[in-house]
């Protein structure tokens, strides 16, 4: 039984899985907003927001421990010098899923996970192109 046991799987090993969804933050820090799937956005939506209340203490001891989770220096600098600010107001939900529907492929839910303070929304870019 799987009782208290909250990490989702993804089909991976911990270590590959670790390395996948630090790189899904890391990705999602640098473009501001990713395309994946709903249950990987699910799973890195929780890293992101933990990472963006590390960015928001500011201090040398939360920078270590989003470097030592991302692996990714010049990430972390991103994430506390121009993300983390923008959500000093804000106390939690700092992304947004939006459904796009099935994948071609294997009709895997796909979603856009973005950032919420982000310029316009995922519907407004979409309906411009």
């Amino acid at each position: 039984m799987r009782h208290l046991k909250k990490t989702v799987k993804l089909g991976r090993h911990g270590a590959h899985r670790d390395a996948m969804l630090a790189n899904q933050v890391c990705s999602l820090i640098a473009e501001r907003r990713i395309k994946t799937t709903l249950a990987k956005a699910k799973a890195t939506r929780t890293i992101a927001e933990k990472m963006v209340t590390l960015g928001k203490k500011g201090d040398l001891a939360a920078r270590r421990k989003a470097t030592s989770k991302l692996k990714n220096p010049a990430a972390v600098k991103t994430l506390f010098e121009e993300i983390a600010p923008t959500f000093a107001e804000r106390a939690g939900g700092y992304t947004r899923i939006t459904k796009l529907g099935p994948r071609m492929s294997d009709a895997s839910e796909m979603v856009i996970l973005e950032w919420v303070e982000a310029a316009e929304p995922a519907e407004a870019a979409t309906k411009k192109k």
